[in-house]
């Protein structure tokens, strides 16, 4: 039985996966928490919360955004840069629908009122404005504030007309002012609330504005978030109390607090207690210049059950719902969103399923993302400088594992569910930059280095019920290269390693002792990649001279090359089919290089990532393309039945549709070409031409272009233009995407064939003339017309030159044919008369017409 030919996987389709989307600075959540806006340089992302994709981009003026705010119903947004303009943006068209100037500084912040009507905005210049959102124009100006305005907001409940801003004075000193912006009273600071001081947290009294309780906190505090009564959290607060025996007072008030240090805290206002305080911290502080640490920078409670949000330092989004189990409480990190992941290194699918992807990026963690919600499910934390490699597999006993190799000159193992390190590995005494596990027993893992070395590390002793990490021995060390090793690959049976090095060649070596087997030489440029084929004894090896070659192992001779890309870091992906060197397939969804390439072995799923910080995942999508073409193609049939049979039938109006749909322009032409010849044809076309759209009809322009080009066709192209200016008036045609670009390629060639049709007439002139001359045809005369109007006709049209010659003619044509032998020479002399003659005549007629 013959086999099946093996299918060939010739076209992917790609879906972006992690995007950059916050850099840090302004973001506001929407009212029902299914998006965030966030401040990315200077545009603006607006991304889904569920899966950190971004649903779109408002492009801002090329200046950091500075202030972000939405209305109430999540229909405007309010944005400002440090251009100091004010801009609104209807969310619903993505377009800027009015903007405005009015601080000396950067607005820094800005809040709407429950109402919609107002906006309040805080700036650099220590003002806080007040805005009327409809026109634009400022409702209310304070001053007083002595540094600059770093948040301001309004009251919850509209019918209490105060705006609260604060601002940092200097030093420890801190003041927050109440404003007054009911229009019955002054424009004036109703109230001072001052003696705030670092690592505590103040309560006030809004009836009579006094200091009703301090809360110590011991850190500098970034942002406070009120527990307002009924949400899941207060709930839970409650259930905690009472199983804790408390008393549960109606007049507490429960609030979080979030700071530097990176951890949650939940607060009583009965008694200044902490109720919740995190064990371990979900961030990772950073340090800052001056010596300052940085964990959390902000926190929103979000609406209905959807719990806490925090915003770190390293821009990433933690969601966070709380349980009260056994008399305790528990915080949950739900999710974690990476809002900047900075250049992608290396990845690699984890698990049997492939369901989890682990990014090496260019910071001293490795981040676990969760590909169905592309949240970062983990972080394994322990190098103390960047990850430059990783690699993963699942051990005989059903464990996955991940190892990595860092700057700091060590690799680490790592259990992926508990995300512990099992196991360090230290001997190199360069950075690691190349990592990866046997493919059969996974019970050893080899490394490379920029010490020029290559190590195989033993994984004994390393068990499933560890709770320190064991140190890792090396098994075998040889001096492998005069330069950085990039890559190693281990062959799929164990037997070989593969290392490719930046002094352009690659060497095979037999496991376990590094027992040099054959050495690749042909590369012109440093190897970043080498892989064992699956099903041959073959290397490939890709180089930064852009070319990607395939060696034999048994001789260490090249087999083929492949050479296609532009450059080495050209931002491209390339599918090539190897028996035929050929590309199938370029993909240009990359903005910089890539540097990583991972392949899913059970789902054949795709992943890369570079230097753009971009995630992309690629879907085998053959199959599908295939039913699609196949589709298309029995659906023109249909359509290409279906035109025949309007024109059978004469519904020309129908049939230009189909053509129009199956973008035929031969058949269109066809079609317009046979109602040229037709009389009373205008009625099929306006009835076509008029149920064409803005875009069918930029396609008819484009048609008609062509046509217009070629001699043959111009009649009919300028019998259809005639037909569109006649129906559609000049400010829907204007309106045509493109259109000034298409009448400019019409213009000259319809001028052109203008000029021919012109000339063809005079030719036409002076043909009857000669014609009449030789007595080959009458002239025209008409019965009622008196024959004395002619000579009048003739002396209106000619110059008195061309009556006489006229009436030579008439003389000559009366003669007697017995003298035409004798007349020759008068003839011969009469023709040049009669060539001026047709000329001046012609030139007449233009003038009469």
């Amino acid at each position: 039985m013959p086999m099946e030919p093996l299918r060939l996987k010739t076209n992917y389709r790609c879906v972006p996966a992690l995007q950059q989307f916050y850099t840090g600075g302004p973001f506001t959540v929407s009212s029902d928490g299914s998006f965030i806006v966030c401040a990315c340089g200077d545009s603006i992302k607006i991304v889904d919360s569920a899966n950190a994709s971004i649903r779109s981009t408002l492009d801002g003026d090329s200046e950091q955004v500075t202030a972000l705010a939405l209305s109430p119903n999540d229909n405007l947004l309010f944005s400002s840069s440090h251009s100091r303009q004010i801009r609104v943006w209807d969310l619903s068209t993505l377009k800027c629908v009015r903007s405005w100037k009015g601080h000396d500084g950067p607005v820094m912040s800005m809040a709407c009122h429950p109402s919609g009507g107002l906006l309040a905005t805080g700036g650099a210049d220590r003002k806080v404005l007040v805005w009327d959102v409809d026109g634009g124009y400022c409702t209310h100006y304070f001053k007083g504030h002595g540094g600059v305005v770093s948040c301001v907001m309004f009251h919850p409940n509209p019918e209490k007309q105060l705006l609260f801003s604060g601002s940092d004075d200097g030093g420890d000193h801190a003041t927050v002012r109440v404003w007054d912006i009911s229009k019955t009273k002054k424009k004036n600071c109703i109230a001072t609330l001052d003696n705030h001081r670092s690592a505590v947290v103040t309560l006030w009294d809004l009836h009579d504005y006094s200091n009703k309780k301090t809360v110590i906190t011991n850190e500098a505090v970034e942002a406070v978030c009120i527990i307002g009564a009924g949400s899941p959290f207060a709930s839970s607060l409650d259930s905690y109390r009472q199983n804790a025996k408390k008393h549960a007072s109606s007049q507490a008030l429960y609030f979080v607090t979030v700071g530097e240090r990176g951890i949650v805290r939940i607060w009583s206002s009965k008694g200044a207690v902490c109720m919740f305080e995190q064990k371990a911290s979900d961030v990772t502080v950073n340090i800052d210049e001056d010596g300052s640490r940085r964990g959390f920078t902000s926190a929103v409670m979000l609406a209905s059950d959807q719990g806490l949000l925090c915003v770190t330092a390293d821009q990433q989004f933690l969601f966070y719902s709380l349980e009260c189990t056994e008399e305790l409480l528990k915080l949950n990190l739900t999710k974690r969103l990476v809002g900047y992941n900075e250049e992608v290194i290396d990845m690699k699918f984890i698990g049997d399923d492939e369901k989890f992807l682990a990014l090496a990026t260019n910071l001293e963690q490795v981040r676990v993302y969760d590909l169905a919600s592309m949240s970062c499910s983990s972080v394994l934390s322990g190098h103390t400088e960047i990850v430059l490699c990783l690699d993963t597999c699942v051990s005989s006993s059903g464990r996955t594992l991940i190892v990595t190799g860092s700057k700091d000159n060590s690799v680490r193992l790592w259990d992926s569910e508990s995300t512990s390190c099992i196991g360090v590995g230290i001997g190199h005494m360069g950075a690691v930059g190349a990592i990866a596990f046997s493919k059969r027993k996974q019970d050893f893992f080899v490394s490379g280095s920029s010490d020029h070395t290559l190590k195989v590390w033993s994984m004994d002793g390393v068990s499933d019920n560890m709770t320190a990490p064991i140190t890792l021995k090396a098994k075998a060390v040889v001096a492998a290269h005069d330069k950085d090793i990039n890559s190693v690959a281990v062959a799929p049976n164990d037997s070989l390693v593969c290392s490719g090095s930046q002094d352009r060649t690659a060497c095979v070596w037999r496991l376990p002792d590094l027992v040099s087997v054959v050495v690749l030489k042909g590369h012109k440029r440093g190897i970043w990649s080498v892989e064992f084929s699956p099903v041959d004894q073959c290397v490939v090896t890709a180089s930064g001279d852009k070319t990607i070659r395939i060696w034999a192992i048994s001789d260490g001779s090249c087999l083929k090359t492949f050479e296609g890309h532009t450059s080495s870091a050209d931002g491209l992906v390339k599918l090539w089919t190897v028996k035929t060197n050929e590309c199938v397939a370029t993909y240009d969804h990359h903005e910089d290089k890539v540097w990583a390439l991972a392949v899913g072995r059970k789902t054949e799923m795709l992943a890369t990532g570079g230097s753009d910080a971009v995630v992309n995942l690629w879907f085998d999508s053959t199959a599908a393309d295939k039913e699609e073409a196949f589709r298309k193609e029995e659906e023109g049939v249909l359509k290409g039945q279906e035109l025949e049979n309007a024109v059978s039938d004469a519904d020309y109006a129908k049939a230009i549709q189909i053509a129009f749909e199956l973008r035929r322009p031969h058949r269109l032409f066809e079609l317009f070409a046979k109602l040229c010849r037709k009389g009373g044809a205008e009625n099929h076309i306006d009835r076509a031409l008029k149920a064409l759209g803005n875009e069918e009809l930029r396609v008819l322009f484009n048609y008609v272009r062509e046509w217009n080009t070629k001699p043959k066709l111009c009649y009919v192209s300028q019998f259809v233009l005639f037909r569109v200016f006649n129906i559609f008036p000049p400010t829907d045609i204007v309106q045509i995407k493109g259109v000034g670009e298409l009448l400019e390629g019409l213009i000259p060639y319809s001028q052109r064939h203008f000029g021919r049709i012109d000339r063809l007439v005079r030719s036409t002139f002076l043909l009857d003339y000669i014609l009449s001359g030789m007595s080959v045809i009458e002239p025209e005369t008409q019965p009622t017309q008196p024959k004395d109007e002619f000579p009048r006709q003739s002396e209106i049209d000619l110059p008195q030159k061309e009556n006489g010659i006229e009436e030579e003619d008439h003389t000559i044509e009366n003669t007697t044919s017995k003298k035409r032998k004798s007349n020759k020479s008068r003839h011969g002399s009469h023709k040049k008369k009669v060539k001026d003659v047709a000329y001046n005549k012609v030139e007449s007629i233009q003038l009469q017409a």
